[in-house]
């Protein structure tokens, strides 16, 4: 489904897509700076994988005690 932004100058903010591009954003700064080719880990750290794990981990964890 695509939003589209209706006539009035109302903007529609997909904060999905911000947060994508934000972090595409940080991968290419990223890359930019390192000397080598980044690896799996530093792409992840970047991207923040990990933090994201324990997140979810833990909104599972406290939805199980209900």
């Amino acid at each position: 489904m695509t939003r589209v932004a209706p006539i009035g100058g109302t903007a529609v903010q997909d904060h999905v897509a911000l947060a994508e591009i934000e972090l595409c954003g940080e991968l290419i700064i990223a890359a930019s700076a390192a000397r080598e080719r980044l690896s799996l880990e530093s792409i992840d750290e970047v991207l923040r994988v990990a933090e994201e794990r324990r997140s979810a981990g833990e909104r599972r964890g406290a939805g199980a005690g209900r």
